[in-house]
């Protein structure tokens, strides 16, 4: 399973992503995480502790890396380099782990234009291919709401894309803009999962307002998501409701992907 998890800031996609990743873990099926977000904190999601989080560098900012593989310094564009560096040994090397999840932190690309091109993408671009289609782990990518690391063949991997929102406009705009995103990459399943719901009418202001988009499940408001965020611990060691919201949201997925 590799899953693609995207949304506006806040609505708690991270937390999705990060419960999602304990779970498959828990099943015994080997995990890499991928924290795309230039806010990265999929670490604390998934219950890294801090001091531990705080060792890992961003596979862009590895500079002797990036130049060692590609031929070429980072940040430069033009010039020759090879696009297709060796990234195999990565996962092992630069990410962290815990409880049988790899989390690798993707980082920054700093670009002189607008696509732009240069070794550290060209890199990052690599070795999510790899991840994604040479190896058989399961995958979770926690995104921003855009996806310029995945290229079209790259995406087309992707078993499924999720979009966290929550009861509000400007969530369900965003949600709006990632699926035709995913589109113009070629994934098709688009799927969307509301969290922080009250009541109800939240639930109904959901699914009248994402009609193209296949609802995967709710999540309830909880306090203890908050309280997980403070403490810098993962939902999944503190709230046991949430956890089997998540674990009905997986199941469902896992259904719908063998009947398609």
């Amino acid at each position: 399973m590799k899953l693609a998890i995207a949304g506006k800031g806040g609505v708690g996609k991270t937390t999705l992503a990060g419960l999602l990743a304990r779970l498959y873990a828990a099943e015994g099926r080997p995990v890499i995480a991928i924290d795309a977000n230039v806010d990265a904190n999929f670490a604390s999601a998934i219950g890294i502790a801090p001091d531990v989080a705080a060792t890992i560098t961003p596979i862009a900012e590895l500079k002797d890396l990036i130049e060692e593989r590609t031929g070429a310094k980072p940040g430069s564009s033009g010039g020759l380099y090879t696009l297709t560096p060796r990234v195999d040994d990565i996962p092992e090397r630069f990410g962290a782990q815990k409880d049988g999840i790899k989390l690798l932190i993707l980082g920054s690309v700093k670009k002189g234009g607008a696509g732009c091109i240069c070794p550290e993408t060209a890199l990052l671009k690599n070795l999510l291919s790899h991840i994604l289609i040479g190896r058989p782990d399961v995958v979770i990518m926690d995104m921003d709401a855009g996806v310029e690391h995945l290229g079209r063949g790259t995406a087309a991997s992707v078993d499924a894309f999720i979009v966290v929102v929550e009861p509000g406009k400007r969530s369900i705009q965003t949600a709006e803009a990632v699926r035709k995103l995913a589109q113009d990459l070629g994934i098709g399943k688009c799927y969307v999962v509301g969290n922080k719901v009250r009541e109800e009418a939240d639930r109904q202001y959901i699914v009248e307002n994402l009609p193209g988009f296949e609802l995967l499940g709710f999540l309830n408001f909880s306090a203890s998501i908050a309280e997980a965020d403070r403490k810098g611990i993962s939902a999944f060691d503190l709230d046991p409701q949430v956890v089997e919201e998540v674990r009905a949201i997986k199941d469902k997925l896992e259904e719908i992907s063998k009947l398609k």
